[in-house]
C-alpha cells in the first residue's frame, strides 16, 4: 500500500511538472531571449524608424517565422514565414510598401523591421513575436510620440502700400518633405467666411480654385517648395487685401497653421506723386491766367513757384 501511495504521488508530481512546462511554453519563454529597443521611441512625422527586435544567438533561418503587429488591435504589421521570404501581401493594407524587413539580417538574429512615411496613427505599441523549432520568443515596441507638425510664419504685422508685391511667410519643419504634405491652403478671414487665396494640393499648385478676387494675383514660389518653403506672394496689392490670412498645412494626419496680417495699405510714392501732379497742373494753369490777366505782374510769381516746390518737398 506504501508502494502505491509512492507511485501515485509521483505520479501526480510528474504531471504536474509536464503541465507547468506545457505552460511555459506556452508563454514563449522557453528557448531564447528576443531583445527590443530599451526605451520607447520618438519618431519624426514623415520620416522612418527602425524597430528593433533581434537575438543574441543566431537562429536557423529555415526554420524562423517572425510576425509584427500591433498590440492594440493586432493588426498584421508585417510577416516573415520559415520558407525564408517575407510575405508583404499579407500585411494590412495601411502598412504595404511602408513596413520593411531586413531579409539579408535574419540569418544573423536581426529581426527588425523599418516603418516608413510616419504618421500620427503609427503612434502605439508593436509586438514583435519570432517563432522557431516550436518555441518562441517576443518583444514589445513602443511608437510613443510622432513629432507634431511646425509651421513658422509672420511674427509681425506687414505694411505694404496699394500696389505693390508683398510675400506672406509659411515654412514647414524641414524633415517633412513635400511629398508627404497632403495639402497647404492660403485663406483670407473677411466676415463670417474664408475666402481661398491660394492652394496646394497632391503635390502641385492649384491657382484655378483660387477665389475670382485673388486669380492670377497669387503664387507660391515654386523653387522654393522642396525646401518646405509655402510662402504666399500677392501681386498688386489692393485696399480691400487688409485683413488677417491664414496658411494650414495638413501632413501625415495632423495639421498645423501660421497667420499673417496685412495693416495699413496706404499710397506708394509713384501714386501720390501721380496724386500730387493731377492736383498741381490745374492749379499751376489757373495761376498762370491770373498772373497774366492781373495787374500784379510778376512780382509774386518767384513766390507762388517756391511755395509749390515747398509743398512736394512736404509730401
Amino acid at each position: 500500500n506504501n508502494e502505491s501511495f509512492v507511485r501515485m504521488h509521483f505520479k501526480m508530481h510528474f504531471l504536474q511538472c509536464v503541465l507547468m512546462l506545457n505552460f511555459v511554453i506556452s508563454d514563449d519563454t522557453l528557448g531564447f531571449i528576443v531583445r527590443g529597443p530599451s526605451g520607447p521611441l520618438v519618431v519624426p512625422l514623415g520620416g522612418s524608424v527602425i524597430l528593433p527586435c533581434y537575438v543574441e544567438t543566431p537562429l536557423v533561418a529555415e526554420k524562423v517565422k517572425v510576425v509584427w503587429r500591433r498590440t492594440d488591435s493586432e493588426t498584421l504589421v508585417h510577416l516573415y514565414q520559415d520558407d525564408g521570404e517575407s510575405r508583404p501581401e499579407s500585411q494590412q493594407q495601411d502598412y504595404h510598401d511602408r513596413a520593411h524587413f531586413f531579409t539579408d539580417q535574419i540569418q544573423h538574429g536581426n529581426f527588425s523591421l523599418r516603418l516608413d512615411n510616419l504618421s500620427a496613427q503609427d503612434k502605439g505599441v508593436y509586438r514583435c513575436k519570432v517563432y522557431s523549432q516550436q518555441v518562441a520568443g517576443k518583444t514589445l515596441v513602443e511608437i510613443k510620440d510622432v513629432e507634431r507638425l511646425l509651421i513658422s510664419g509672420s511674427d509681425e504685422s506687414i505694411s505694404v502700400s496699394v500696389g505693390e508685391d508683398v510675400t506672406l511667410n509659411c515654412s514647414v519643419d524641414s524633415h517633412i518633405t513635400p511629398e508627404h504634405i497632403e495639402e497647404v491652403s492660403w485663406k483670407k478671414t473677411d466676415k463670417d467666411e474664408d475666402i481661398l487665396v491660394l492652394l496646394y494640393q497632391n503635390n502641385k499648385s492649384l491657382p484655378d480654385s483660387s477665389d475670382e478676387r485673388y486669380r492670377d494675383r497669387a503664387e507660391f514660389f515654386t523653387a522654393e517648395i522642396p525646401k518646405g518653403n509655402f510662402s504666399l506672394r500677392l501681386k498688386s496689392v489692393r485696399t480691400e487685401d487688409k485683413g488677417v490670412y491664414t496658411c494650414q498645412v495638413f501632413a501625415g494626419g495632423l495639421s498645423a497653421y501660421a497667420t499673417a496680417e496685412l495693416v495699413q495699405l496706404g499710397f506708394s510714392w509713384l501714386h501720390i506723386t501721380v496724386l500730387i501732379l493731377c492736383i498741381i497742373a490745374p492749379v499751376s494753369a489757373v495761376l498762370l491766367c491770373w498772373i497774366v490777366y492781373s495787374k500784379i505782374g510778376f512780382k509774386y510769381l518767384f513766390y507762388i513757384l517756391y511755395s509749390i516746390y515747398e509743398m512736394k518737398i512736404i509730401y
